[in-house]
């Protein structure tokens, strides 16, 4: 199974979404959009237009309906205000991404963004940061629950007390959810298996083996 990881989202992108519905590529996309207050993205010198990437995210969707979208985003970057970060979590609702990982901006060495100005206290940086995964909980887990009932072919990982430990093709190793198959302990890692998905939690999806 091949993933696309920290794909910036280019036009050529777009060439790759047909392939994802065809089967060719796993439909999975990893793709960094960072903010979206088009302020904060044009000081991390980032494209900064939000509209544009909302519509980009649907135009995929329309195409590769199983499509997966993970991003990461910065919170606390210099000079962000509460409004930025509202037209951040804004972006989150209209986007509905599948799985998302949020940090809270520190200084590196020898970075420019070190010289920008209002630099954004440590407290504020963290509490935006915990509130926007707790926002993006919600979305993650209702797209989870839109998965309940579908059948899929998963890849086994691992077999633990809790069963058969698999991905479905919209789960990366280590980032993302598992599969947790019950009644597969007569599995074996690297076992491609068709299941019918039962019951999720906020990160991980539960299923049954489908016979033949």
């Amino acid at each position: 199974w091949i993933r696309m990881h920290y794909v910036y989202p280019y036009p050529s992108v777009d060439d790759l979404i047909p392939l994802m519905a065809e089967g060719k590529i796993l439909p999975y996309l990893d793709v960094p959009f960072q903010h979206a207050s088009p302020r904060i993205l044009k000081a991390m010198k980032r494209p900064a237009n939000a509209e544009n990437v909302l519509e980009r995210v649907q135009k995929w969707r329309s195409i590769c309906p199983d499509l997966t979208i993970r991003s990461t985003f910065i919170t606390g970057f210099p000079g962000e205000t509460e409004e930025d970060f509202e037209q951040l979590l804004q972006f989150l609702d209209q986007a509905q991404l599948d799985r998302v990982g949020a940090f809270a901006y520190s200084p590196v060495e020898g970075a420019t963004a070190n010289e920008l100005a209002d630099p954004v206290p440590d407290e504020v940086r963290e509490e935006r940061r915990a509130r926007l995964m707790d926002f993006q909980e919600d979305i993650s887990t209702q797209r989870l629950e839109a998965k309940i009932g579908r059948e899929m072919t998963v890849l086994v990982d691992d077999i633990d007390e809790e069963g058969a430990l698999a991905r479905s093709p919209g789960d990366a190793p280590e980032i993302d959810g598992m599969v947790v198959i019950p009644d597969g302990d007569d599995l074996a890692p690297g076992d491609f298996v068709r299941v019918r998905i039962t019951d999720c939690d906020v990160h991980d999806l539960y299923a049954e083996r489908i016979e033949g």
